[in-house]
């Protein structure tokens, strides 16, 4: 039943002559199916109507959003195994783990919809009247976020469920009260169009207007340029590479009217270990790392992609350990050919700094399909420290180890660091006082901080952080993981002497929304009395 067209307000079309077909990544075969290019004017009209939209949804209760997105996760579940069987013949990333996704995606949906009916992520702040205040009176000043308007979303693609149609930029936005229009991912064409489906089923369900929700296909740049470039665009949400998400950032900032991108565009993830770890469990953080670092083939933006351990005789049989496990470990299938493309480039021009050394043995992987053989490369932080290109991003099974000769040269290493997503410290109760300098240093550098763990996994919840300085994000300040992720598509608005009843009901003195409001400078859920 897939169709291969765009999705406009609730329409299928295909007005381009650009059409395109997503490959099965483990045997490189192309789909039976077509996709056609949004054109621009599929575009502009998918941009206008959501703004038409907007005019309504804005004023939409918590509660109306709320039942909406508990709707969309319903119609996802309602795919069935058509959509997992989809995805798998799309990406190669195994059921078993699509169907993880597809709880997250469905499971995020709801948690969003939990949050608005608790109502208190509109921050509202009140600072009430004092006529009598010395030498001038305070006016009444009542502040909360309000939804900013249409927003564009990018597909990613190595979690075509999570972070795509329905993903948590979708989601975060749909709570907002924003209208979206998804930009699909080429490397999943048809999984985007079904999960496509199910949205705009909730959207005629729950009674919303048709633009609420659009989906545009496109294998070339163009569809993603003309949708930034629209002057009804409120906003970007993207997940990607580094060169796509600054060529967003900077095409938003080029408008006539800039509109802020909240782009994730990747990470090496440093891990420290320190030598009492080595010492106390070196053969299980080996095991831990291999399987960090090949999980999913490596194709994560936390993969664990920078290892800093000290110049000793146990790390470097820790290096020695990692690379054995990773040379018995069956090479994963990549998501697509430019996955594969880019990791025998960058890993091959890595290979040819002179300080750089591969610790792994296996080359020949045999596959037919999309793969690249497990690689552990070593160098020393005086290399690293003096040159940059050393911290660029594989994203495949890939992890580089840097061998400091001291603690100071390790600090060196770390102060040369860009920024990340996050950061590990591998240490013991002895390690305490290093443990917290190496902290202070990685906080700078990273938005998530993890003890003797993993950095893969990342928790859909309050407290989660996925984001970090730049080249990490163009925003360290957000995340696009976890419920403070619906904030990126709102703005603050303060109500100055405005009568309470023409004030938002969560601004009114009654409280009638019985949420968390700072008062007065009280956290309270009181009604105000007059």
């Amino acid at each position: 039943m897939i169709t291969g067209q765009n999705l406009i307000a609730g329409q299928w079309s295909a007005q381009g002559k650009e059409t395109f077909s997503s490959i099965n990544p483990r045997t490189k075969e192309q789909s039976e199916g077509w996709f056609v290019n949004a054109t621009s004017e599929e575009v502009d009209l998918a941009v206008t109507r959501a703004a038409e939209a907007f005019k309504t949804t804005r004023l939409y209760s918590a509660e109306r959003l709320a039942a909406f997105l508990d709707t969309v996760a319903d119609e996802i579940e309602k795919l069935g195994a058509v959509l997992i069987e989809t995805a798998d013949a799309e990406t190669g990333l195994g059921k078993p783990r699509l169907e993880g996704e597809r709880g997250r995606t469905t499971g995020q949906m709801r948690l969003f919809g939990k949050l608005l009916r608790e109502g208190s992520y509109v921050e509202a702040i009140i600072d009430t009247a004092q006529q009598d205040r010395k030498p001038a009176p305070r006016p009444s000043i009542r502040r909360m976020l309000v939804p900013l308007g249409p927003v564009g979303v990018f597909g990613a693609g190595n979690f075509p469920l999570a972070f795509s149609v329905a993903g948590g930029d979708t989601a975060s936005a749909f709570a907002a009260g924003c209208p979206v229009i998804v930009k699909a991912h080429p490397g999943h064409p048809g999984t985007s169009e079904l999960v496509a489906r199910a949205i705009r089923a909730a959207v005629e369900q729950c009674d919303f207007p048709l633009g609420f929700f659009s989906m545009l296909q496109g294998s070339t740049t163009e569809v993603g340029q003309a949708l930034v470039a629209h002057p009804l665009l409120e906003a970007v949400g993207f997940t990607g590479s580094l060169a796509g998400g600054r060529a967003l950032f900077d095409a938003a900032a080029g408008r006539p009217r800039p509109i802020p991108v909240f782009a994730e565009m990747g990470s090496v993830n440093p891990v420290v270990i320190t030598p009492n770890a080595v010492k106390a469990r070196g053969e299980a953080i080996a095991e831990g790392l291999a399987t960090a670092v090949t999980l999913g083939s490596g194709q994560f933006c936390t993969n664990p992609g920078l290892i800093f351990v000290f110049d000793d005789p146990e790390s470097q049989s820790l290096i020695a350990q990692v690379g054995e496990l990773m040379d018995r470990r069956r090479p994963g299938v990549l998501l697509n050919q430019a996955t594969q493309d880019h990791l025998f480039k960058t890993v091959g021009e890595t290979l040819e700094h002179p300080s750089v050394s591969k610790r792994t043995l296996v080359d020949d992987i045999n596959a037919g399909g999309y793969c690249y053989p497990n690689t552990v490369l070593q160098t020393t932080s005086e290399a690293f420290i003096a040159d940059e290109s050393l911290q660029r991003e594989h994203f495949g099974p890939v992890t580089l180890f840097v061998v400091c000769s001291s603690f100071d040269a390790l600090c060196q290493a770390i102060d040369a660091l860009k920024g990340n997503l996050t950061a590990t410290v591998h240490a013991e109760a002895d390690d305490l006082d290093m443990a917290g300098n190496l902290f202070s240093l990685l906080r700078e550098k990273a938005g998530r901080l993890i003890w003797n763990g993993y950095p893969t996994g990342v928790e859909v919840v309050h407290a989660m952080q996925h984001g970090g300085p730049y080249p990490a994000t163009t925003a360290p300040q957000t995340t696009s993981v976890g419920l403070t992720a619906v904030k990126r598509f709102m703005r603050p608005v303060a109500f100055q002497n405005i009568p309470d009843a023409l004030l938002p009901d969560a601004l009114k003195d009654a409280n009638p929304l019985t949420i968390w409001r700072i008062v007065d400078d009280e956290l309270t859920r009181k009604p105000i009395s007059t």
